[in-house]
Formats: C-alpha cells, sequence, structure tokens
C-alpha cells in the first residue's frame, strides 16, 4: 500500500462520520480509561516517579500522540516494558535523567519517522522481541516485590541481583500490604471476563483494597497527593538540560527509542489483525517522537502505544482516533475530580496490578510455539534475550538482542545450495537439444540462495576443484543478490578456469545482480557474450565455440 499523509489518514478515517460513530468513541474512549487509570498509575510509580507523572502522560500521550497516530487505533501511554527501562535510568540518573533520555529519544523517533525507516524495526527477529518482553515481565514482577510485601531492600542495579537479595538480607513481611496485593490479584483472576468489559477488574480490585486499607485503618504505604494540575512542579526545564554530559545518555537514548519504535509497531500490528486497517509505520513514529519530546516539560514519562489499551478500544467498538482523545478527557477530569480518593491508593495494591500485568504480558503463545515445536537457534535467542535483559543493564540487553538478531538472520540466509553437474548429451537430445557429439569437460552449476560475504565460504569450497573443466555454467536464476564480496569470488573462479584454458558463462542472472555485476567491472572481464538467458542457452554455445567437445 502506498503511504498516506496525516491529512489523507483524517479524511479517511472521518468520512461519513455520525453522531452515531462518536457515541462509539464516547463509550470506547471512556472504557479504555477506566483501564487505563490503574496503569498509569502503577507505571507512573514502576518508573522510578510518582503516580502523577503516569497519569500526566497517559493524558498527554492519549491527545497529542493519538491526534498524530498512524492509524485510528493506536492509544499511546505509559507501559510495563518501559517502566522496567525508566526504573534504572532513576536509579543512575534521578528524574532528569528520564526527562533528557525521553526527550532526545522523542526527536530520533521523531527524526526516523520523517525519513521514512520505520520499515526497519520490522527486522528483528520475533523470537528476541519475544524473549526481550519475558525479561522485562521479570523486571517489572520483580520490581514490584517489595511493594507487594511491604518492605524496602536495597537497590539494584539489575532485576537478577534484586531478586537474589531477598535470599541474602532479612525482612518482615507487612501482612497488611500482603492482603491488599493478595484483593487485587484475586480480582483480576477471578473477576468473570464478559463482566471485565464493563468495569475493569484491576480498577475493581484497586477500589476494594483503597476502602479495606481506609475503612480498617491499616498502616499500608499509599500514592500519596495526587497534583491537580496537568502541568506538575517537577518537570523538565531547558536550564537543567546537562548539555556537558549529554555523551553519557547515548545509551539510554537509544534503548528508550528502541523499546518506543518496537513497542509502537508491534501494537499497530495487533491492532491491524483486528481490525484489517493498516498502521502508517512511520507517521505512528513521527506521533511517538513528537509526544515524548513534550511529555518531559509536563512532568511526564516516556511513553509508547499500548497493546492492551488498543485492544480494549477495538473491542469496546471504537471508530477513530477519538478513542484516544476521550480517553485522554477521561483521565484529565479523574485527576481533577478523583485526586483526593487516589491519593489513597495502597502501593501494595498497584503492586497487585503490576505483577498479574507482567505474567500476561508474556506472548505466551509465540513461546509455545517457538519450544513446542523445537526451533532451536529461536529457542536459544528468547533464552540469551531473556536472561540478559534481566541479568544486565537493558541498554547491553537490546545491544546484544540486536546482535544476537543480526546473527540469526545471517545464520538462516548464510546457505547457498551448489549444484554441480556434468551435461551429458544424451540427456539433451531426450530434452530436444541436438548436439554435435557427447559433451565433455562441460559443467553446469545450479546456484540458489544469495551470493554475499557470509557465502563465500561454501561458493569457494565448492568449486575447490575445477579439475578437467573447460566449460563452467554458473545458473543463477536462483541468486536473488550479489554483494562485493560475492564479486571477488566470482572473479577469482574466473581467473583460475581462465587460467587453466577454461571459459566462465552465466545463465539466468537477476537484474539486480547483473547491475552489480556490471558495477563491479565483471560483465566487462568476462565479457557480454558469456551470459545467456538460460542454461541451455549457454550449453548450445559452448558446443559451437569448441568448449570440451568432442565431435
Amino acid at each position: 500500500m502506498p503511504r498516506r499523509s496525516l491529512t489523507r489518514l483524517y479524511t479517511d478515517e472521518f468520512s461519513g462520520y455520525s453522531p452515531a460513530k462518536f457515541q462509539q468513541d464516547l463509550l470506547a474512549g471512556l472504557t479504555v480509561a477506566a483501564v487505563a487509570l490503574p496503569l498509569a498509575l502503577a507505571f507512573g510509580v514502576a518508573s522510578g516517579a510518582s503516580a502523577a507523572a503516569g497519569l500526566v502522560t497517559a493524558i498527554i500521550a492519549g491527545l497529542i500522540m493519538g491526534l498524530l497516530a498512524g492509524a485510528p487505533y493506536q492509544i499511546s501511554g505509559p507501559t510495563g516494558a518501559m517502566s522496567a527501562v525508566l526504573i534504572v535510568l532513576v536509579t543512575r540518573y534521578g528524574l532528569e535523567g528520564i526527562w533528557v533520555a525521553g526527550l532526545f529519544s522523542g526527536a530520533l523517533l521523531l527524526l526516523i519517522g520523517l525519513l521514512r525507516l520505520g520499515r526497519f524495526i520490522a527486522f528483528i527477529p520475533s523470537a528476541v522481541i519475544s524473549g526481550f518482553t519475558s525479561g522485562i515481565a521479570l523486571i517489572i514482577f520483580i520490581g514490584q516485590i517489595d511493594n507487594f510485601l511491604g518492605v524496602k531492600t536495597p537497590a539494584t542495579e539489575t532485576a537478577a541481583q534484586k531478586l537474589l537479595g531477598y535470599f541474602s538480607t532479612t525482612f518482615t513481611p507487612d501482612w497488611h500490604a500482603l492482603t491488599l496485593g493478595l484483593v487485587v490479584i484475586g480480582s483480576m483472576l477471578f473477576w468473570p471476563t464478559k463482566w471485565n468489559a464493563r468495569f475493569p477488574a484491576s480498577l475493581l480490585g484497586i477500589i476494594l483494597a483503597t476502602l479495606l486499607s481506609s475503612t480498617l485503618n491499616w498502616s499500608a504505604s499509599i500514592i500519596g497527593d495526587i497534583p491537580q494540575s496537568l502541568i506538575l512542579q517537577s518537570r523538565l526545564n531547558l536550564s537543567n538540560i546537562p548539555w556537558s554530559n549529554l555523551p553519557d545518555f547515548l545509551a539510554p537514548v537509544l534503548t528508550i527509542t528502541a523499546l518506543g519504535a518496537v513497542e509502537s509497531l508491534l501494537c499497530g500490528a495487533v491492532g491491524s489483525n483486528m481490525t484489517g486497517v493498516r498502521l502508517q509505520a512511520n507517521q505512528e513514529l513521527i506521533a511517538q517522537g513528537v509526544g515524548n519530546m513534550l511529555i518531559p516539560f509536563f512532568g511526564g514519562v516516556p511513553a509508547t502505544a499500548a497493546i492492551a489499551r488498543a485492544s480494549v478500544g477495538i473491542k469496546s467498538g471504537g471508530q477513530t482516533r477519538m478513542v484516544s482523545i476521550v480517553h485522554a478527557v477521561g483521565l484529565l477530569l479523574s485527576m481533577f475530580l478523583l485526586a483526593p480518593y487516589m491519593a489513597r491508593i495502597p502501593l501494595a495494591a498497584l503492586a497487585g496490578v503490576l505483577m498479574v500485568t507482567a505474567v500476561r504480558m508474556n506472548e505466551w503463545h509465540a513461546i509455545k510455539f517457538i519450544f513446542g515445536k523445537r526451533f532451536k537457534t529461536d529457542m536459544i535467542a528468547f533464552t540469551i534475550t531473556m536472561l540478559a535483559t534481566i541479568v544486565l543493564d537493558l541498554t547491553q540487553a537490546i545491544l546484544l538482542g540486536s546482535i544476537l538478531a543480526g546473527a540469526v538472520f545471517l545464520n538462516k540466509i548464510a546457505s547457498i545450495d551448489i549444484d554441480v553437474q556434468e551435461v551429458d548429451a544424451d540427456k539433451l537430445r531426450q530434452r530436444g537439444i541436438e548436439t554435435a557429439g557427447k559433451c565433455q569437460h562441460v559443467r553446469v552449476a545450479f546456484l540458489t540462495g544469495p551470493l554475499f560475504f557470509a557465502a563465500t565460504g561454501q561458493f569457494n569450497e565448492a568449486f575447490q576443484n575445477l579439475g578437467d573443466t573447460h566449460a563452467l555454467i554458473l545458473s543463477m536464476r536462483g541468486v536473488p543478490l550479489v554483494d562485493s564480496a560475492g564479486l571477488e569470488a566470482i572473479h577469482r573462479l574466473h581467473e583460475r578456469l581462465h587460467a587453466q584454458g577454461g571459459t566462465l558463462m552465466f545463465a539466468g542472472v537477476h537484474d539486480n545482480a547483473r547491475n552489480m555485476m556490471e558495477r563491479g567491472g565483471l560483465v566487462e572481464t568476462i565479457r557480454e557474450e558469456n551470459f545467456f538467458w538460460s542454461s541451455d542457452q549457454a550449453i548450445v554455445e559452448a558446443e559451437k565455440r569448441g568448449c570440451g567437445f568432442c565431435p
């Protein structure tokens, strides 16, 4: 499909828009707001910021990113995956680190979208993405154990260190916090699915836990004051950007950029499958870029498109991006109307929401498919990426995952199949190709696969022993591309064959491979008359020239 401008997207989306469709968008938007409210509060806390920061992020993202989104179903806000990255940044750089990294990652996302490079994000193998997602789920789950148990253990650099710390540190769980967390978990696990569509189980659990804690006057830690302002007192100012230390933020910026792009495009893929409406990837990246550049100046945290919220909007009958706008307005009203009540929500209740969310965010179908079918390469990629995510710094995990993705890709495409066959005159006659006599010392090599740097070893090995070959025909109809290393390998083969008085010929060369061969001077060296449409034509020509034929 051709790319569409934002104006064209609006025209297609709102063509025939009616009060009835707006009513559907309104109901869907309010439903999404009910689902997003507890998640926004929870992810704000999980990011190392505040519940208010999560709420502000959801509001700004819903408005700005919703207006500029690449599809009508995209709904953005704080997410679990992003919070797992941000908590590490807070430990190292403080809230200013989150804001600075968010600002510049937004600028980078905007640049990627404007340069129309969004398609390259899709090159990351699904096994690597699933492993990274599972690793992040573990980070979220482990990161909430403190709040769930009502304890405070020493901060660590990685989730693995945090988990091990529970076995080496003495602490006494607060049974009040534990009970409140279990109330939320029980609500989310046992609330009927058909009722969940009308009243989210996470919201029910938080309400029950808050009422229980307030009524019995339990001492469990709570969220605290929620500012009734869209612009928080703690926020980014241009004056406090550490311009001299910006190189220190390169890795976090790249991490947030990669995660934001992957999460948003994955959300688009899910929404596209559910609605049949294709996501305009580059427009979506522009939306994510603009939104994340603005959010830090309001005191929020980096956001991405959220699969859960987008899915709820679609299932609730949402028609256009008005769902995202309505959801943002609903959250804004809740900030002003419900702030005193939200301030009393126990942190253990939010921990329960995040723990269940962490378990559910794993791509269980993909994991079952990979391990059930025993795809060894994907199993290794998944496991290494997941372990690296919880053991290493998340930036290192993304770099390792990217390297692993490249290795997996090369491993799958590096194999080139080469079938060398001796020309048999009798078989040619059976196919209606007349020859003057019996063909001798003429061979045809059928190549299948790309001839690039990773495949040249196989290519050289296949022709290591040319023997008494007088004419070698490379049938390249199955070769989609040739790179400079492949050209060098062909050059060396030509020189060796030419040195023993033989001829190298080509058949069925693709246009893109032919263009590369022309640029590399190979066509000029081997000469135009040695290129043929088919191997049969090359064989007949070899006979006419007397290449390896005996009368």
